[in-house]
């Protein structure tokens, strides 16, 4: 099976409010079409999570944060430009998404990833995909693919069958909280 194989029927999934469980350039995501009100809340039901307890998002380039974020600090471009890990950044006043993925002040965490399936994905999909760590609140996240759950693996609508043999283990991205008047705060 090829990659192209894997983002198709991906997208079919997601076209119909579907879970996908993918490879992302940090650890394996459960992901949904992040403007589908009911399909983020699959992926709350899924985690066993409240879902005051915000969920990210990833896009596929910088060019489209202006879509989602109504004013995006220049200090997160050169974040973004100079970052040599997986960065997410967490932006107040998001809109265009699900209204069930905005914290307080309307926030959203963000990521763009910069490894080839996700990326591809979130591209051809054209959309903002959610992707959360594949596991149940509370639990450790799984480091490789062999890690996950049967529980989740059998709960999502496609298993993205790319990277699975992949035995590197991986982490979660780097966490910043910026708001549009250039504060932060490193989350993680």
């Amino acid at each position: 099976m090829t990659i192209d194989v894997d983002i198709q029927a991906c997208i079919e999934v997601l076209n119909r409010g579907g879970l996908i469980l993918y490879p992302t350039d940090t650890i394996w995501g459960i992901g949904c079409d992040a403007t589908n009100v009911a399909a983020v809340k699959k992926v709350y039901d899924l985690k066993r999570r409240d879902d005051s307890k915000a969920l990210i998002v990833l896009l596929d380039n910088v060019e489209h944060l202006d879509h989602y974020v109504v004013s995006v600090p220049e200090m997160a471009r050169e974040l973004l430009d100079v970052a040599v890990k997986p960065l997410t950044i967490i932006y107040d006043g998001a809109y265009n998404v699900a209204s069930n993925l905005l914290g307080e002040n309307d926030s959203l965490g963000i990521r763009i990833p910069h490894e080839e399936f996700s990326q591809r994905l979130c591209a051809e999909f054209g959309k903002p995909l959610v992707s959360t760590s594949a596991n149940v609140s509370g639990e450790p996240s799984a480091k490789t693919f062999a890690d996950i759950s049967d529980e989740i693996k059998k709960s999502v609508d496609y298993v993205v069958k790319y990277r699975q043999d992949d035995t590197n283990p991986r982490s979660a991205s780097n966490i910043i909280m910026l708001h549009s008047d250039g504060t932060f705060k490193i989350i993680r």
